[in-house]
C-alpha cells in the first residue's frame, strides 16, 4: 500500500481572470521544448507560479502532457518527493509503471534503481511530456537532490522539466548551460515592464492612475510584482491615490512590510484575525480554518478573500482548498509571531488535532513538532508506527525521531525500539543495544499518567519484539549462543496469537542452528517459523523465507528438493502478482544461483533479468546483495572476471548484517575470482585480513573461508612448487577436519566440495591415481553432482584432466556412475570429453576457453561485425577485442577465420 497523496498538490493552479498577458516570457518557456531543463528562478513575489501556471494551462490545453507538483516542506524526503512526482506523471502518461509508488515506499534505493524504470517508461511515451516542480526551493535533502540530478541527466528527448524556485537549485546548471540544455527565466525577466505595470494597475486593478503615478510606482518597485499587487490592494477605494504613491518609498522586503501593514490595516478586524490565525498552515480549507479560528465561517471568509483577490491561490477546481501567496504568508507569520507569540504553539496544536481527526498523520505530527508539543508528537508517532511499517516509510519515521528531544524518545518504549531497529537496518549496530535498554527501562517504570502511551499491539508485544531484535544483533555479531538465548526468550514472551513475534523467534533459532552447521535442525525449526508467518498473513516474508529453506537443503546435499521448493513458491508468488513482487524477485535470484551452479548460465541470466525487472517495482532490500553476488558469479563463469569483481564489490556495499548467517562471505567469493584470475597477492591479503590458517578448528561459519584458503594454497603451489612443500599436507589436514564436521551434521553439499578439493590437492601433490580415485568416489557418492557443475569447472584445467581420467578409467568399472557424471559435467562445461584424438583436445591450461570466450567464438562464426558482436553481448568494443585476443592466443591463430577453423577442428563449434 502507498501513502495517501494530497490530490490538490497535483493540480495546475488556475490563473485568475484579467492577468496581464506576458507573451515574451511564455515564448521563452516554449523554447524549453528543445532542452532538458527550464528554470524559473527569482525571489518571492515575482510571479513565478502565476507565469508558470498560465503557461502550463495553455500547454496542457494544446494537447501536450503537463504533470504538476506543488512542493512543500513535507516533500523534503525522497520517498514523499518521488511518490508525488510519479503520481503526477501517471496522471498524464498512460501506462506508466503502475507499481512505481509502491516501489518507492518499500524502502531505500539508489537513484539508479529507483528512477531507471521511470525514465524508461517516459521514453516510451508517444508524446512530449512536461514535469513542473513548483517551489523547488523547499527541497534541501541531499538524497532528493541526487535523485533529481540523475533523473535530469537521463531524461529521454521527449521529456522536459520546469523548475520554479526562489533560489538556484543544487544541480549542474553550468554544464547544462554550456551545452545549451538550459532555458532560464530570472528576476530581471519577471519584473513588470512599464507597459505591463500600466496594464496591471489600470486595466486589471482598475485604478485609473496617471502615467506619472504608474511610472513612479514602476520605478520605486522596480517592477516587483508582489509590491505592485500590494500597492494596488492598498490604493483600492482611496480618494487620493497620487498622495499614496508620493508617500511610498523603499525597496524589497521593506516595501512588502509596509504594504502588508497597509493591507491589514484596511481589513475588518475579523478578517485580520482570520488571516493571522490561519497563517500557520500550508493549505487552507473551511473546516481547518474553523478549527484554527474557533469560528464557523471559514469557507465563507475564504470565498470572500478569493473574490477580493487578497493573495489567495486556489489549489483545486472546486475552490475548496487554497494557500496564501508565499510572500504574504511569510509576512503574516512574522506579524503573528511579533504581535501574538503566545498564539503560535496553540494554533499549531489546533492544526495537529484537526489533521489527526482527518487521519492525516504526517501533518498532525508536523504541527505537533512545530508547536513544541513533543509529548503529543511522540504519541502520534506511536499510533503511526504500524502504518509506517506497512508502507515501509522508515526514512520518515527516522526524520521525526531526530526532531524529538532524546529524553522524549527514551520515555517511549515503542519509539525507542523502532529507533533501535532503524539504526540496525542502517548498519549502525553499536548504537542499537542502548535503545533497547531504554525501552526495557521505560516498560519497567510504566507510563507517566500525564503522558500515556498509545495503546497498540506494538506496545503489547514489545518485550517479545525486543528479544527478537536482540537475537538479530547477536546473529550479526556471530554470537550463536546469544542468538539462541534471545530467540528462546522471545518465544517465552510471545502469546499464542503473536504470530509475527513467534515466527521471528523461531526463525532466529533456525538460523542459529544453521550457523552451527546443523542444517537438519535448522530446516525443521525454520519451517515452523514460516508457518507462523503464514498464520500472520505475512505472505511476502513467507515466500521470501523459501530462500533460507532452499539454502539449507542445498547445504544438506539435496538440491533437487531445493529446486522443487523454489519452483512451487515461484508459482504461488506469480499467482499473487504485484503485492508480492519483492518476494518473486528474490525467488528468481535463488533459482539463478541454482542454474549457475548447474552450469546453465543462460537460464541463470534470464532469472536475474526477471528479478531486476521486478525489483524496479519492489526492491529486494535485505537480499539485494544476493542479486549482485549471483550476477557476479555468472560474469565470472563467463570469463569476465573484472566485471565479476566489480559486482561482488557492489554486493559487499549493499549487504546488511543481522538477517541471515554469513555462511558464504562475499569477500571470500571475490577471493575465489581472484584465484582464477591469478591475482594471488589480493587473495593473500584477504586471508590475512580474515585470519584464516590451516591450523584452525572446523567451524561452519568459517568453512567457506577455509575452503577458499585451500584453493589459494593449491594455486600458490602450482605457481611455485618448491616454495613451501608442506602446505598441501596442511591443507589436507584441514580438509579432513572440515569433512568430519560436515559428516557429523549430514551436510552433503559441504562433503561434495571438500571431496572435490581433496582430489585437487592430492593431484597437486603429484599423486594423480589417488586423485582420480577420490574424485570418482565423490562423483559416485554425491546425490546430484550434476547440480554442482560449476564446483568442478571453476577448478580449471587440472580438474578437467581429472574428469577425463575418471571418464576413461571408470567407464566400464564399478564406478560407471562416476564416469557418466564426469561426462555430463564436461559436456555442460563445453569441454571435449572422452579419449578422442589428442589433436582435438586442448593441451594446456592456457588453451581452455571460458564460457564468455566460447560465446564470442560462436558469434565470430557469423556474419556479424565486431561492433555488432559487442552490442549482442552487451560489452564494449574494447572488451570484445580483449576476449578475441585471448581466443587467438589459446587457439594459436592470428585471424578470425583461422580461429573458427581451429575451433571446428577441436570440436568447439
Amino acid at each position: 500500500m502507498a501513502r495517501p497523496l494530497i490530490g490538490t498538490k497535483l493540480y495546475i493552479p488556475r490563473p485568475r481572470q484579467g492577468l496581464v498577458a506576458r507573451p515574451r516570457l511564455r515564448d521563452v518557456l516554449h523554447t524549453g521544448e528543445r532542452v532538458r531543463l527550464a528554470l524559473v528562478s527569482a525571489p518571492a513575489g515575482f510571479g513565478k507560479t502565476t507565469l508558470v501556471s498560465d503557461w502550463a494551462q495553455q500547454t496542457a490545453s494544446s494537447g501536450r502532457a503537463v504533470a504538476w507538483v506543488s512542493l512543500d516542506p513535507s516533500d523534503n524526503e525522497a520517498a514523499a518527493f518521488w511518490a508525488y512526482v510519479v503520481a503526477a506523471l501517471q496522471r498524464v502518461v498512460t501506462g506508466l509503471d503502475p507499481g512505481a509508488v509502491v516501489r518507492i515506499e518499500s524502502g531505500p534505493m539508489s537513484p539508479e534503481a529507483l528512477l531507471t524504470p521511470l525514465v524508461n517508461g517516459l521514453g516510451a511515451a508517444p508524446d512530449e511530456v512536461w514535469l513542473v516542480l513548483d517551489d523547488y526551493h523547499v527541497i534541501v535533502d541531499p538524497e532528493v537532490r541526487t535523485g533529481v540530478t540523475f533523473f535530469l541527466e537521463h531524461l529521454p528527448a521527449n521529456v522536459h522539466v520546469l523548475v520554479s524556485t526562489r533560489a538556484d537549485p543544487d544541480l549542474p546548471l553550468p554544464r547544462w548551460r554550456v551545452r545549451g540544455e538550459l532555458v532560464e527565466v530570472r528576476a530581471a525577466d519577471l519584473r513588470f515592464t512599464l507597459a505591463e505595470t500600466t496594464a496591471y494597475l489600470n486595466s486589471v486593478a482598475g485604478l485609473g492612475l496617471s502615467h506619472s503615478d504608474v511610472a513612479s510606482l514602476e520605478q520605486r518597485t522596480e517592477g516587483w510584482i508582489a509590491a505592485l499587487q500590494l500597492a494596488a490592494v492598498s490604493m483600492r477605494g482611496r480618494a487620493d491615490p497620487s498622495g499614496f504613491v508620493s508617500r511610498f518609498a523603499g525597496t524589497d522586503r521593506y516595501v512588502v512590510d509596509y504594504l502588508v501593514e497597509e493591507v491589514l490595516a484596511n481589513q475588518p478586524e475579523q478578517v485580520r484575525d482570520f488571516l493571522l490565525h490561519t497563517a500557520v498552515v500550508d493549505r487552507l480549507t473551511g473546516p481547518l480554518c474553523d478549527a484554527l479560528t474557533g469560528r464557523t465561517d471559514g469557507q465563507r471568509v475564504l470565498d470572500l478573500l478569493d473574490r477580493a483577490n487578497l493573495f489567495l491561490v486556489p489549489l483545486d477546481d472546486d475552490r475548496r482548498w487554497y494557500r496564501y501567496h508565499h510572500l504574504f504568508a511569510d509576512v503574516l507569520k512574522a506579524h503573528l509571531l511579533a504581535d501574538h507569540p503566545e498564539l503560535v504553539p496553540l494554533l499549531h496544536r489546533r492544526a495537529s488535532r484537526w489533521y489527526e481527526e482527518q487521519d492525516l498523520t504526517d501533518d498532525a505530527v508536523r504541527h505537533a513538532l512545530d508547536a513544541g508539543d513533543f509529548d503529543r508528537a511522540a504519541y502520534l508517532m506511536e499510533l503511526a508506527v504500524p502504518a509506517i511499517r506497512r508502507h515501509r516509510r522508515e526514512t520518515l519515521l527516522l526524520g521525526w525521531l531526530k526532531e524529538l528531544p532524546d529524553a522524549t524518545v527514551r520515555r517511549s518504549p515503542v519509539l525507542s525500539v523502532f529507533y533501535g531497529y532503524l539504526l540496525m537496518v542502517s548498519g549502525d549496530l553499536d548504537a542499537v543495544g542502548e535503545r533497547f535498554d531504554d525501552a526495557e527501562r521505560a516498560l519497567a517504570a510504566g507510563p507517566d499518567p500525564a503522558l500515556p502511551w498509545a495503546d497498540t499491539d506494538d506496545l503489547r508485544t514489545l518485550p517479545a519484539t525486543i528479544a527478537v531484535h536482540r537475537a538479530a544483533i547477536a546473529q550479526a555479531h556471530g554470537d550463536v549462543a546469544g542468538t539462541v538465548a534471545q530467540a528462546t526468550r522471545a518465544l517465552a514472551l510471545a502469546g499464542p496469537q503473536d504470530h509475527l513475534a513467534r515466527g521471528g523467534a523461531a526463525g532466529f533459532l533456525g538460523l542459529a542452528a544453521w550457523a552451527k552447521g546443523d542444517v537438519g535442525t535448522a530446516f525443521d525449526t525454520f519451517t515452523a517459523a514460516v508457518a507462523s508467518l503464514h498464520a500472520a498473513g505475512n505472505t511476502v516474508d513467507e515466500l521470501t523465507s523459501t530462500v533460507v529453506l532452499a539454502d539449507l537443503l542445498i547445504a544438506a546435499g539435496r538440491p533437487a528438493e531445493a529446486r522443487g521448493l523454489y519452483e512451487r513458491a515461484l508459482e504461488l508468488a506469480e499467482a499473487h502478482g504485484e503485492p508480492v513482487a519483492r518476494a518473486t524477485a528474490t525467488l528468481h535470484v535463488g533459482l539463478s544461483e541454482m542454474d549457475c551452479d548447474a552450469g546453465d548460465l543462460d537460464a541463470a541470466t534470464r532469472h536475474l533479468d526477471a528479478a531486476a525487472s521486478l525489483a524496479e517495482r519492489a526492491p529486494m532490500t535485505e537480499s539485494l546483495h544476493r542479486w549482485f553476488v549471483a550476477r557476479g558469479r555468472v560474469a565470472a563463469a563467463g570469463g569476465d572476471r573484472s566485471e565479476a569483481v566489480a559486482l561482488l564489490t557492489r554486493a559487499a556495499e549493499v549487504y546488511r548484517p543481522g538477517f541471515f548467517p554469513d555462511v558464504r562471505p562475499i569477500a571470500a567469493i571475490r577471493a575465489r575470482v581472484w584465484i582464477t584470475a591469478g591475482d594471488l597477492l589480493q587473495v593473500a591479503r584477504w586471508a590475512g585480513e580474515r585470519g584464516v590458517t590451516t591450523d584452525d578448528s572446523a567451524d561452519y561459519l568459517r568453512e567457506f573461508d577455509h575452503l577458499t584458503l585451500v584453493r589459494l594454497l593449491v594455486a600458490r603451489h602450482r605457481a611455485d612448487p618448491d616454495a613451501d612443500p608442506g602446505t598441501l599436507d596442511e591443507a589436507l589436514g584441514l580438509l579432513r577436519r572440515l569433512a568430519d564436521d560436515a559428516r557429523a551434521f549430514a551436510r552433503g553439499g559441504s562433503l561434495l566440495e571438500i571431496a572435490v578439493l581433496s582430489a585437487v590437492v592430492t593431484d597437486a601433490r603429484g599423486d594423480r591415481a589417488a586423485a582420480v580415485g577420490l574424485l570418482a568416489q565423490a562423483l559416485a557418492d554425491a546425490a546430484e553432482p550434476e547440480s554442482s557443475v560449476r564446483l568442478f569447472l571453476d577448478e580449471g584445467a587440472p580438474m578437467l584432466e581429472l574428469l577425463r581420467a575418471v571418464e576413461r578409467h571408470d567407464a566400464a568399472g564399478p564406478r560407471g556412475t562416476a564416469a557418466a557424471r564426469a561426462r555430463l559435467i564436461l559436456a555442460r562445461g563445453g569441454a571435449p570429453a572422452g579419449a578422442a584424438d589428442p589433436a582435438r583436445q586442448p593441451q594446456a591450461a592456457t588453451e581452455l576457453l571460458s564460457e564468455r570466450e566460447l560465446q564470442v567464438l560462436r558469434l565470430l562464426d557469423s556474419e556479424l561485425t565486431g561492433p555488432q558482436i559487442a552490442r549482442e553481448l552487451f560489452v564494449s568494443h574494447n572488451t570484445l577485442r580483449t576476449h578475441t585476443k585471448h581466443i587467438f592466443t589459446k587457439l594459436d591463430v592470428n585471424t578470425r577465420r583461422a580461429a573458427v577453423r581451429r575451433a571446428r577442428e577441436r570440436g568447439l563449434l
